[in-house]
């Protein structure tokens, strides 16, 4: 991320971009962790009815709403690939020079390096392993 808080999408990610919804996209706070959801701009509006049904007086789905609505930004690629981040999404992440943009299916996630390294090296015996996963096999 440069200092005027903009990022450069890689090449073969901008592509599908641009291909799938012309570089529009939507950034939006994730809910679990400090870190964002990039999601195309036609992906979003198929998920933003969902987000919306969800009930309000339910403390996790009104945090949910709140944080998944509330922050959504709808942003443009640039001539050179690159969106601005607001600086709102960029401090709840935790965001500075150093990121790490995963894909995950439908969207992406922009995570600080730090913050990502921290969440991938940290245990995870005390969760439940979902009964989809035990067969799994890749």
């Amino acid at each position: 991320m440069d200092a005027k808080g903009r990022i450069a999408i890689p090449a073969r990610v901008r592509e599908l971009l641009e291909e799938c919804c012309e570089g529009r996209i939507v950034l939006t706070a994730h809910t679990e962790n400090r870190c964002l959801h990039l999601y195309p701009e036609n992906q979003w509006q198929e998920i933003l009815p969902k987000i919306e049904a969800l009930p309000s007086f339910n403390k996790i789905s009104r945090r949910a709403k709140l944080l998944l609505i509330g922050h959504a930004s709808p942003l443009e690629l640039d001539g050179n690939g690159r969106v601005l981040v607001p600086p709102t999404l960029r401090e709840y992440a935790f965001l500075e020079k150093r990121l790490m943009l995963v894909g995950q299916g439908k969207g992406l996630e922009l995570w600080s390096e730090d913050k990502f390294v921290e969440y991938i090296d940290a245990s995870v015996d005390e969760e439940e392993m979902p009964e989809g996963m035990q067969t799994l096999a890749l």
